[in-house]
Protein backbone atom coordinates (compact mmCIF):
# COMPACT_ATOMS: atom_id res chain seq x y z
CA UNK A 1 0.00 0.00 0.00
CA UNK A 2 2.99 2.32 0.71
CA UNK A 3 4.21 1.91 -2.42
CA UNK A 4 1.21 2.48 -4.07
CA UNK A 5 0.73 5.72 -2.50
CA UNK A 6 4.48 6.52 -3.29
CA UNK A 7 3.42 5.82 -6.72
CA UNK A 8 0.59 7.94 -6.40
CA UNK A 9 2.29 10.70 -4.80
CA UNK A 10 5.00 10.81 -8.05
CA UNK A 11 2.51 11.03 -10.69
CA UNK A 12 0.08 13.83 -8.42
CA UNK A 13 3.52 16.11 -8.22
CA UNK A 14 4.33 15.52 -11.69
CA UNK A 15 0.37 16.29 -13.10
CA UNK A 16 0.24 19.39 -10.56
CA UNK A 17 3.81 20.83 -12.05
CA UNK A 18 1.63 20.70 -15.73
CA UNK A 19 -1.24 22.98 -17.32
CA UNK A 20 -3.66 22.68 -14.42
CA UNK A 21 -7.59 22.90 -15.80
CA UNK A 22 -8.90 25.85 -13.70
CA UNK A 23 -11.99 27.61 -14.54
CA UNK A 24 -13.19 24.80 -16.66
CA UNK A 25 -13.00 22.45 -13.28
CA UNK A 26 -14.12 25.22 -11.22
CA UNK A 27 -17.15 26.02 -13.58
CA UNK A 28 -18.96 22.19 -12.30
CA UNK A 29 -19.32 23.24 -8.94
CA UNK A 30 -19.63 26.94 -8.91
CA UNK A 31 -22.88 28.48 -7.69
CA UNK A 32 -25.40 30.79 -9.55
CA UNK A 33 -24.03 33.46 -7.38
CA UNK A 34 -20.78 33.72 -9.63
CA UNK A 35 -22.73 34.58 -12.64
CA UNK A 36 -25.39 37.17 -10.72
CA UNK A 37 -23.87 40.83 -11.57
CA UNK A 38 -25.12 41.70 -7.58
CA UNK A 39 -22.02 39.14 -6.43
CA UNK A 40 -19.80 39.05 -9.21
CA UNK A 41 -16.43 40.99 -8.56
CA UNK A 42 -12.65 41.02 -9.40
CA UNK A 43 -9.70 41.47 -7.17
CA UNK A 44 -8.81 45.24 -6.18
CA UNK A 45 -6.24 46.89 -4.48
CA UNK A 46 -7.64 45.57 -1.13
CA UNK A 47 -7.47 42.09 -2.06
CA UNK A 48 -5.82 40.27 0.34
CA UNK A 49 -3.72 36.97 0.02
CA UNK A 50 -4.46 33.67 1.48
CA UNK A 51 -3.71 30.06 0.94
CA UNK A 52 -5.32 26.74 2.08
CA UNK A 53 -3.62 23.16 2.72
CA UNK A 54 -5.29 20.22 0.46
CA UNK A 55 -3.74 17.90 2.88
CA UNK A 56 -3.07 13.97 1.94
CA UNK A 57 -2.49 11.49 4.36
CA UNK A 58 -3.27 7.33 4.46
CA UNK A 59 -5.79 5.96 6.60
CA UNK A 60 -7.88 2.57 6.85
CA UNK A 61 -5.71 1.82 3.88
CA UNK A 62 -6.57 4.61 1.41
CA UNK A 63 -5.94 8.53 1.24
CA UNK A 64 -8.07 11.14 2.90
CA UNK A 65 -8.22 14.97 3.28
CA UNK A 66 -8.87 16.85 6.23
CA UNK A 67 -11.61 19.64 6.07
CA UNK A 68 -12.63 21.82 8.60
CA UNK A 69 -16.35 23.51 10.17
CA UNK A 70 -16.37 27.07 10.86
CA UNK A 71 -18.14 27.89 13.77
CA UNK A 72 -20.71 30.40 14.10
CA UNK A 73 -19.42 33.79 14.47
CA UNK A 74 -20.46 37.37 13.01
CA UNK A 75 -18.45 36.51 9.54
CA UNK A 76 -18.97 35.89 5.79
CA UNK A 77 -18.45 32.45 6.12
CA UNK A 78 -19.90 31.55 9.37
CA UNK A 79 -20.71 27.58 9.25
CA UNK A 80 -19.36 26.58 6.63
CA UNK A 81 -17.08 24.16 5.71
CA UNK A 82 -13.46 24.38 4.50
CA UNK A 83 -10.03 23.50 3.69
CA UNK A 84 -7.64 24.87 6.44
CA UNK A 85 -6.17 27.68 5.75
CA UNK A 86 -5.92 31.81 5.79
CA UNK A 87 -4.12 35.00 5.60
CA UNK A 88 -1.18 35.87 4.37
CA UNK A 89 1.67 37.39 6.53
CA UNK A 90 4.19 39.42 5.30
CA UNK A 91 6.79 36.86 7.69
CA UNK A 92 5.65 33.80 5.47
CA UNK A 93 7.11 35.15 2.43
CA UNK A 94 5.32 32.94 0.21
CA UNK A 95 1.83 31.52 -0.30
CA UNK A 96 2.87 27.85 0.85
CA UNK A 97 4.28 28.73 3.98
CA UNK A 98 0.98 30.53 4.17
CA UNK A 99 -0.74 27.34 3.76
CA UNK A 100 1.30 25.71 6.41
CA UNK A 101 1.27 27.63 9.02
CA UNK A 102 -2.18 27.91 9.34
CA UNK A 103 -3.05 24.65 8.88
CA UNK A 104 -0.57 24.00 11.77
CA UNK A 105 -2.41 26.53 13.77
CA UNK A 106 -6.15 25.54 12.71
CA UNK A 107 -5.66 21.75 13.02
CA UNK A 108 -3.16 21.56 14.55
CA UNK A 109 -0.74 18.74 11.90
CA UNK A 110 2.82 19.33 12.08
CA UNK A 111 3.74 21.41 9.20
CA UNK A 112 7.61 20.24 8.73
CA UNK A 113 6.49 16.30 8.18
CA UNK A 114 4.32 17.91 5.26
CA UNK A 115 5.63 17.08 1.78
CA UNK A 116 3.82 19.97 -0.79
CA UNK A 117 3.27 18.73 -3.91
CA UNK A 118 2.28 21.45 -5.83
CA UNK A 119 -0.88 23.82 -5.97
CA UNK A 120 -4.09 23.99 -8.02
CA UNK A 121 -5.75 27.64 -9.87
CA UNK A 122 -6.01 30.55 -7.09
CA UNK A 123 -9.74 31.08 -6.74
CA UNK A 124 -10.83 34.74 -5.65
CA UNK A 125 -13.78 34.53 -3.12
CA UNK A 126 -15.87 38.33 -3.46
CA UNK A 127 -17.59 37.68 -0.40
CA UNK A 128 -14.42 37.94 1.65
CA UNK A 129 -12.12 39.91 -1.13
CA UNK A 130 -9.45 37.25 -0.74
CA UNK A 131 -7.11 35.52 -3.56
CA UNK A 132 -6.93 31.58 -2.11
CA UNK A 133 -4.09 29.85 -3.39
CA UNK A 134 -4.74 25.95 -2.77
CA UNK A 135 -1.87 24.18 -2.27
CA UNK A 136 -1.51 20.02 -1.97
CA UNK A 137 0.48 18.24 0.15
CA UNK A 138 0.98 15.04 1.87
CA UNK A 139 1.86 13.76 5.31
CA UNK A 140 3.02 9.64 5.54
CA UNK A 141 1.08 9.17 8.71
CA UNK A 142 -2.68 10.05 9.94
CA UNK A 143 -1.95 13.16 12.36
CA UNK A 144 -3.48 13.70 15.02
CA UNK A 145 -5.98 16.49 14.98
CA UNK A 146 -6.02 19.79 17.79
CA UNK A 147 -8.34 21.73 16.48
CA UNK A 148 -8.11 25.17 17.35
CA UNK A 149 -11.53 25.80 18.79
CA UNK A 150 -11.76 29.51 18.13
CA UNK A 151 -11.27 28.52 14.34
CA UNK A 152 -12.70 25.65 13.75
CA UNK A 153 -15.95 23.52 15.22
CA UNK A 154 -15.14 20.11 13.72
CA UNK A 155 -12.81 18.12 11.69
CA UNK A 156 -14.29 16.44 9.24
CA UNK A 157 -11.92 13.34 7.63
CA UNK A 158 -12.82 13.08 3.68
CA UNK A 159 -11.65 9.85 1.87
CA UNK A 160 -10.40 10.03 -2.17
CA UNK A 161 -12.97 7.36 -2.39
CA UNK A 162 -16.42 9.15 -1.37
CA UNK A 163 -14.81 12.61 -3.23
CA UNK A 164 -15.23 10.28 -6.47
CA UNK A 165 -18.48 8.99 -5.62
CA UNK A 166 -20.81 10.73 -7.98
CA UNK A 167 -23.60 10.06 -5.43
CA UNK A 168 -22.13 12.95 -3.14
CA UNK A 169 -22.79 15.60 -5.91
CA UNK A 170 -26.02 17.94 -5.68
CA UNK A 171 -27.70 21.26 -5.77
CA UNK A 172 -29.52 22.59 -3.36
CA UNK A 173 -30.99 26.79 -2.84
CA UNK A 174 -29.24 28.57 -0.54
CA UNK A 175 -29.78 32.22 0.54
CA UNK A 176 -27.06 34.74 0.46
CA UNK A 177 -27.03 37.94 1.55
CA UNK A 178 -31.26 37.95 1.25
CA UNK A 179 -30.35 36.15 -2.65
CA UNK A 180 -32.15 33.01 -3.18
CA UNK A 181 -28.87 31.07 -5.44
CA UNK A 182 -28.21 27.87 -6.62
CA UNK A 183 -25.26 26.10 -5.15
CA UNK A 184 -23.63 22.65 -6.18
CA UNK A 185 -22.08 20.77 -3.54
CA UNK A 186 -20.53 17.45 -2.51
CA UNK A 187 -22.60 15.93 0.75
CA UNK A 188 -19.95 14.48 3.04
CA UNK A 189 -21.59 12.83 5.87
CA UNK A 190 -24.12 15.00 7.34
CA UNK A 191 -22.57 18.49 5.60
CA UNK A 192 -22.70 20.33 2.45
CA UNK A 193 -19.28 21.14 0.95
CA UNK A 194 -19.77 24.50 -1.57
CA UNK A 195 -18.92 27.68 -2.77
CA UNK A 196 -14.74 28.01 -3.39
CA UNK A 197 -13.95 24.74 -1.57
CA UNK A 198 -16.06 22.55 -3.76
CA UNK A 199 -14.43 24.68 -6.69
CA UNK A 200 -11.07 23.92 -5.30
CA UNK A 201 -12.07 19.53 -4.98
CA UNK A 202 -13.51 19.68 -8.17
CA UNK A 203 -10.02 20.99 -9.57
CA UNK A 204 -8.72 18.12 -8.03
CA UNK A 205 -10.93 15.68 -8.29
CA UNK A 206 -10.79 16.24 -12.06
CA UNK A 207 -6.62 15.85 -12.12
CA UNK A 208 -7.38 12.48 -9.59
CA UNK A 209 -9.76 11.61 -12.63
CA UNK A 210 -7.38 12.34 -15.46
CA UNK A 211 -4.67 10.62 -13.74
CA UNK A 212 -6.97 7.36 -12.96
CA UNK A 213 -7.61 6.91 -16.60
CA UNK A 214 -3.63 7.28 -17.58
CA UNK A 215 -3.09 4.83 -14.79
CA UNK A 216 -1.71 6.50 -12.31
CA UNK A 217 -4.33 7.25 -9.18
CA UNK A 218 -4.97 5.25 -6.65
CA UNK A 219 -8.45 5.89 -6.53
Amino acid sequence: MLEKHSRFFHSLQQRLSQTLPGATAHEKMASSMRASSQFRRTPNQKTRQSAVLLLLYPYQGELFLPLILRPDYDGVHAGQVALPGGGYELYDRTLIRTALREAQEEIGIKASDVRVLGQLTPIYVAASNYQVQPVVGYLPYRPDFFPDIREVADIIELSLSLLADKGIVGTKEILVRNVLIQAPFYGVNTHIVWGATAMMLSEFLTLLEEMEKAGGSAL
